[in-house]
């Protein structure tokens, strides 16, 4: 099997520990760079072995990490298309280790392939290896599956409430939205039997209290009758087979029948029949729902009730945020509407209390012809931007990025790698985490601690440094670099390969000093480059709405 191995870009990427524009200028400018064996032309897979030669000729550093290996061996057992059931068997497997012996089979299981995942699961822990094998399914699969991103997910799981009880989500996906809840029981269900066994998995290996089902929710309700605490959502859209023909009439439309255009309104009308009354609903929508005209009756029908209580803009899409109303309830007389999210949390708990806020805007307002609730369109319409250009300049001309002073240095240095400090014990992996340790998560650049102590997510990387012998900045700054250099379609990468220069201490501390540096440089930067962009945004409306005009 090892022969017959293949390896996409972003494989050879990592085994080489380069971005993947470097791949791509190996394969342009060397001649004898292996040929692609198999996949398509938009993502071509390249033998294992004869990429490994190629880059020993070359004089290239080649560790093919014990994850790498795992990931090469399942992938490398089937056709793509057979995978997702391949990842669900591992995460059955990874589940029942230690609780019950598992069966094998020959048809199914590959006795390489479980040798490895148990080395793998004793290395980083059973959730960790099947977060690990998960996110580069993912990745493989990038275009046929939608995964709720980790901020956004985060966000819904707060605005839904702390300790929610019983959460629902009816289509679950991989179990994402679920995770992130903090329910004290979560019931999924999914289109798609084999990516609801990796969510049931999923949700096992994190310890959760969990029920799931492998059916359409709209077509075929497993849990019809069911009454959750909070159910949050993130539907396909734009689907056009999605039963409108079948579903004519379902007792769930309570506020209208769902045109055959519109079915993320047969999702919302959906999540409101599984909430108590009282309960919370977060969905992510398109932002056509907003204000499509087929979609009018159904929108001012759940404004009416009250249903209905804010739309929020995240990350191009919309959150709608639901809560069933109460039997002789009065409803509200305004709605949330928020182009910006950043203060959402605390406007939308002031909302529910009945408070007046920011971006509340009249129902009787928004009962007209259209029914428009986009975020966006309110937010002009209130905003001054004559003002608001004037305070956000104000605070970009207090902007100061400073580069920390560097010059060219002509010697060499050696490199150890973050898997040889923690076996030197130079580097331990503490159970908590303190002021001090460092920090490394998907998607989010490497830092040191200097809070309270808490007890970090599984999904981060966390290392305690012995300070007399490694800096924590400068290992920071290390790890932070490796993502940087990270190929660009992962958001994992393993970091126990990342490579840190042997420098005395105190070098270490300088570097780490100018790491810190460079970060805060970075901040800066982005937070300019925001501020600008909104610059921009207003100075065009307020130019066009005559509240701006050139100054002499």
């Amino acid at each position: 099997m090892e022969e017959q191995a293949t390896v996409s870009a972003a494989d050879i990427a990592r085994i080489a520990g380069v971005g993947r524009a470097a791949v791509s200028n190996w394969r342009r400018r060397y001649g004898d760079f292996p040929p692609p064996v198999g996949g398509t032309a938009s993502s071509p897979l390249f033998s294992l072995v004869a990429v490994e030669n190629w880059l020993r000729e070359r004089g290239k550093p080649v560790e093919i990490s014990l994850a790498d290996r795992v990931w090469q061996r399942l992938r490398n057992l089937g056709d793509d298309l057979e995978l997702g059931d391949r990842v669900g068997r591992v995460g059955s497997f990874l589940s029942g280790r230690g609780v019950r012996e598992w069966t094998f089979s020959p048809r199914y299981d590959d006795a390489e392939l479980l040798d490895l995942l148990d080395r793998f699961a004793d290395e980083v822990g059973a959730r960790e290896a099947f977060e690990f094998l998960l996110e580069r399914y993912v990745e493989a699969h990038s275009r046929q599956l939608s995964v709720t991103a980790g901020p956004v997910a985060a966000l819904m799981s707060r605005l839904i409430g702390p300790d929610p009880g019983v959460v629902l989500d009816p289509a679950c996906g991989i179990g994402t939205l679920l995770l992130a809840s903090g329910g004290r029981r979560l019931l999924g269900q999914v289109d798609d039997p084999a990516t609801s066994c990796i969510a049931a998995h999923r949700l096992l290996l994190a310890g959760a209290d969990m029920e799931m089902y492998g059916a359409d929710a709209l077509s075929m309700d497993s849990y019809e009758g069911l009454l959750a605490d909070a159910v949050v959502c993130d539907p396909p859209f734009n689907e056009r087979e999605w039963g409108y023909d079948e579903l004519v009439g379902d007792p769930r439309w309570e506020y209208g029948q769902p045109p055959r255009g519109e079915p993320e309104l047969a999702w919302v009308q959906h999540c409101l029949a599984h909430v108590k009354p009282g309960g919370l609903v977060a969905i992510r929508m398109p932002p056509a729902a907003a204000g499509r005209r087929t979609g009018r009756r159904i929108r001012g029908n759940l404004l009416r009730a009250g249903a209905l209580r804010a739309v929020v803009t995240v990350g191009g899409a919309d959150l709608w945020l639901l809560r069933r109303p109460e039997p002789g309830e009065r409803p509200p007389s305004r709605l949330l509407l928020l182009a910006d999210p950043s203060t959402v949390e605390e406007q939308w708990r002031e909302h529910l209390r009945g408070e007046e806020v920011p971006g509340a805007v009249r129902i009787i307002d928004l009962l007209d012809e259209v029914i428009d609730l986009s975020p966006a369109r309110y937010q002009a319409r209130d905003e001054h931007a004559g003002e608001a250009f004037l305070e956000v300049r104000r605070h970009f001309e207090k902007i100061r990025p400073e580069l920390p002073p560097l010059a060219v240095s002509g010697g060499k240095v050696s490199f150890t790698t973050i898997g040889e400090l923690l076996k030197s014990g130079v580097l331990t992996v503490p159970e908590s985490v303190e002021a001090g340790d460092v920090l490394a998560a998907p998607a989010v650049p490497a830092y040191v601690h200097s809070g309270a102590s808490f007890t970090a997510e599984p999904t981060m990387s966390k290392y305690r440094t012995d300070p007399e012998r490694l800096d924590a900045a400068f290992l920071a700054g290390c790890l932070r670099a490796a993502g940087q250099l990270a190929p660009s379609s992962s958001t994992r990468i393993d970091l126990r390969r990342t490579r840190i220069p042997r420098l005395p201490i105190e070098a270490q501390r300088a570097h780490g000093a100018a790491f810190t540096r460079l970060a805060a440089f970075e901040d800066a930067i982005r937070e300019a480059a925001e501020s600008g962009l909104e610059l921009v945004r207003l100075g065009l409306a307020g130019l066009t709405e005559g509240q701006l005009t050139p100054e002499n």
